[in-house]
């Protein structure tokens, strides 16, 4: 196939149109699409004309690929909870950890002697959040900047813990799935089901 031209604006804006949907699709779980056929039903779409595959078949085969789409994203789901499920496991059996009532644990890096922060607080805390194959998701320490934000606007884990911490303290947390982003999760970097590890130190009452 002939490599287009991109010199035109109208040749880098259907790039980068294609581009974006070349992206989503890539992120949505559907796998073995073909991209010639995808661009034959863009090409048809494009420039009026009649369908090559019936739309009833279509349908049909659309309704099949995101089904299986569904069931692997569903395993893959339950993987990542018995996962999270067997390390909070094996870590409550730890010395240093301790394991609160609502399944939040915690392990004390340094314990500050300053006030303990209410959920009606603001707080300033520098924090590295991981998942539990060490991959970091978001580190306030790697932006050199702390982060600021109400002690009630976070997740549940994290209002518990803050309102258990003295200022001045270092904590690492290991968050169940429940008290963090649930079967959501957030974005592409934290699936759903996600236990989360996070470094937290509390800098400030705000």
């Amino acid at each position: 196939m002939t490599t287009p031209s991109f010199d035109s604006v109208e040749a880098q804006a259907s790039y980068g149109i294609g581009l974006q949907v070349g992206q989503q699709l890539q992120e949505s779980g559907l796998e073995g699409l073909q991209p010639e056929a995808l661009l034959a039903g863009l090409r048809d779409a494009l420039e009026g004309n009649a369908p090559a595959v019936p739309v009833d078949v279509v349908h049909r085969a659309l309704r099949e690929i995101h089904e299986r789409a569904d069931a692997v994203r569903r395993e893959r789901q339950q993987a990542m909870a018995v996962e999270g499920q067997k390390f909070l496991d094996e870590n409550a059996k730890r010395d240093d950890v301790t394991l609160t009532e609502s399944g939040l644990q915690f392990s004390v890096l340094e314990q500050g002697n300053g006030p303990i922060p209410s959920r009606q607080d603001r707080v300033r805390v520098h924090y590295t959040g991981r998942l539990i194959n060490g991959d970091v998701f978001d580190s306030s320490v790697e932006r050199g900047q702390p982060a600021e934000f109400p002690v009630s606007g976070v997740i549940p884990g994290w209002i518990e813990a803050l309102t258990l911490m003295p200022v001045g303290s270092k904590w690492q947390l290991y968050i169940p799935h429940n008290l963090a982003y649930g079967e959501r999760g957030a974005g592409a970097s934290i699936p759903p089901f996600s236990t989360l590890v996070f470094d937290v130190e509390l800098l400030e009452i705000l």
